[in-house]
């Protein structure tokens, strides 16, 4: 085994590799750029270097300087996480030219699954069912692939994942736009815009089988439903898959295995599948989508299910040892999920959003893992994850259920979050019963995005959190009690509460519409209306947040001004920090509501910005190339008559 190994990553899967590396007496270095010099993986690890700024490009990227780090700390090896540098080949060969041994497999393996066409042609050769499609290497003609393989069609960047560079298309008008579109953003992406084209399969679902070789024969972990997705990126993964026979378990489970062994696979993988479930799950209804060259986001599904710790067989089999259990060792015992929590404004279009974590909590009992900590900050340069919420029960039931009490004991403040989006998946009728599809987040999304609305008494906490100091009476005296007034605002809509302190911890509180009467009493004991609530009231920079079922957060206005601040509608700024790519327009050009201004990239992904009415553009205060700051005004219209 390795003395110390270098994990040339940063937050929930840096953490989490050093947990084990840990776990198993090997020493761990962190590697880190400027936004993260006070990250919880700098913090974990025993050594930490600065490799750069805040950009990837100028710090996690630098291939040269990760080597470079590890050589200066007498690392044996390099663990790359996921994203970054984990599928790159020439980090790989640069890592064997170092003397350092790359965790995952060789160069070789992974340029083989690299790019999806080739991947789709020698899983074809070695008996992997595939998508029909076109997978050739000209650009040329695709418009009539398209149509010779039929619409509706996939336009997917052979490049990298994550969605990104991936277009559906329903018409043949449609066509030119859409791979224009795709073409641009893998570009930008991946440094490559070559696509392929595939037949998009109607009832989908995404099934994946992980997989582990050590460089001459492969085993398989049993399999993963990654289908609840939007914008092709996965929300909340399971295992093992609803619905799945033991029949179509065995052959893809064969099928991944044959996949891996083709390339000689050494490591951790995983290999997708789209199932066509328009008849249920059948043997003869899955496909090859592409095979991940590196552990996988959703992998501690995976480890609940068969017990195994697939980052300590990572580091195992890179150390020379042989795979640790063979495929008849490996069973699957209950059921598991993962939800991802990101930071992200989700009626918005599930918009990335940035904040400090004034307040984090998680439950007790369930397995969180995360890069962050109360206090740190939700950054734009990277992905906005706070955490992964893992459950495992006896059968699929118990762990759904535990799921939604798991999210429902997550406590978050200082950022908005997608943890009531995910409480709603997790009640979802069809969910339950294991009806899932890629396209059901997308048919169900008004219902399903809607924030939690605050009930009075919920209204009622909050009035008395931004007036109550832990039990501290203010405004209280011997002779008469004294009303408080305190504005408490949701979405920009201010209303004023009267809070009249009774005494010391007891309140009545008058509302737009409602009255009622608050206890407060030791740690997050509450009573309203003489009922007992168990809540957490949470004051902090960014307003005041109430933990009661739901997560709910206030701002805390000054009661003299209510007027709630509102972006105009012909006023368009920038929702975040991020990249202005392109301006469609100049000043004096007439636009109509809804037409494409601008588009911005920021948090790995573009943005569409588009013209709230009608109206006649008066000032253009940006252009394509420019960083601009969140709430950066970018084109303003000419003031109604």
């Amino acid at each position: 085994m390795f003395d110390k190994i270098l994990i040339a990553n940063r937050g929930e899967i840096a953490c989490r590799v050093i947990e084990t590396a840990r776990a198993l007496g090997v020493r761990s270095v962190a590697v880190y750029s400027d936004a993260d010099a006070g990250a919880r993986h700098v913090e974990m690890a025993d050594e930490a270097v600065h490799i750069g700024g805040a950009r990837p490009t100028d710090s996690y990227l630098r291939g040269e300087a990760i080597i470079a780090a590890a050589q200066a700390t007498g690392a044996q090896a390099v663990h790359p996480g996921y994203g970054f540098l984990s599928e790159n080949p020439e980090f790989v060969e640069a890592c064997d030219a170092a003397g350092l041994v790359f965790i995952g497999p060789s160069a070789e393996a992974i340029r083989a699954m690299g790019l999806k066409d080739a991947a789709k042609a020698l899983m074809e050769d070695a008996g992997v069912p595939v998508v029909p499609g076109y997978h050739g290497a000209s650009q040329d003609g695709l418009a009539d692939r398209a149509a010779e393989i039929g619409y509706p069609v996939l336009i997917k960047a052979v490049a990298g994942g994550g969605g990104k560079g991936m277009r559906r298309v329903d018409r043949p008008e449609d066509f030119v736009d859409a791979l224009a579109s795709a073409q641009g953003e893998a570009a930008t992406a991946f440094g490559n815009d070559a696509v392929l084209i595939e037949k998009f399969v109607a009832s989908p679902r995404h099934i994946e089988v992980q997989v582990f070789g050590d460089g001459t024969r492969a085993v398989h972990l049993f399999e993963r439903d990654c289908s609840l997705q939007r914008r092709h990126q996965k929300v909340i993964e399971e295992a093992p898959a609803p619905g799945m026979t033991q029949e179509m378990r065995a052959a893809m489970g064969a099928a991944a295995v044959r996949a891996a062994e083709a390339i000689g696979y050494k490591g951790a993988g995983t290999v997708e599948f789209i199932v066509d479930a328009s008849d249920g799950l059948r043997a003869d209804r899955f496909y090859f989508m592409e095979m991940n060259t590196r552990l996988q986001v959703e992998h501690p599904v995976t480890e609940a299910i068969t017990g195994v710790d697939l980052v300590a067989w990572q580091l195992r089999v890179a150390a020379g040892e042989a795979l640790p259990m063979g495929q008849e060792d490996l069973s699957i015992d209950g059921h598991a999920f993962e939800a991802r929590l990101y930071a992200e404004d989700v009626p918005k279009g599930f918009l990335p959003a940035t904040g400090t974590l004034t307040h984090l909590v998680f439950p007790e009992g369930v397995r969180a893992d995360t890069g962050v900590r109360p206090g740190d900050e939700i950054s734009p340069w990277y992905d906005p994850m706070i955490a992964k919420v893992i459950v495992h029960g006896a059968t699929r039931e118990i762990a759904l259920c535990k799921l939604e009490q798991a999210l429902a004991g997550c406590q978050v403040a200082g950022s908005v979050t997608n943890l009531a989006f995910l409480r709603a998946l997790a009640r979802h009728a069809g969910f339950g019963r294991g009806e899932v599809d890629t396209g059901l987040i997308d048919r169900e999304v008004e219902v399903l995005a809607q924030a939690p609305v605050p009930c009075s008494r919920t209204r009622a906490l909050a009035a008395v959190g931004a007036v109550d100091r832990d039990g501290a009476v203010e405004g209280f005296t011997l002779w008469d009690p004294v009303p408080q007034s305190v504005g408490i605002a949701r979405d920009g809509v201010v209303e004023v509460a009267q809070v009249t302190t009774l005494g010391p911890g007891d309140y009545a509180v008058a509302l737009d519409r409602a009255e009622h009467r608050v206890a407060r009493g030791l740690a997050r004991d509450w009573a309203v209306d003489g009922a007992p609530v168990t809540a957490e009231v949470v004051r902090h920079a960014a307003g005041l947040s109430v933990f009661w079922g739901n997560n709910y957060h206030f701002d805390v206005p000054d009661p003299l001004d209510v007027e709630a601040e509102a972006q105009g509608a012909g006023r368009i700024e920038a929702p975040m920090p991020g990249l202005v790519k392109a301006v469609f327009v100049e000043t004096g050009a007439e636009v109509a509501a809804g037409d494409k201004l601008a588009v911005m990239e920021a948090m790995k992904m573009e943005h569409v910005l588009t013209a709230g009415r009608d109206g006649v553009v008066a000032e253009v205060l940006t252009r394509a190339g420019a960083q601009v700051d969140a709430g950066a005004p970018l084109i303003v219209l000419e003031e109604e008559a």
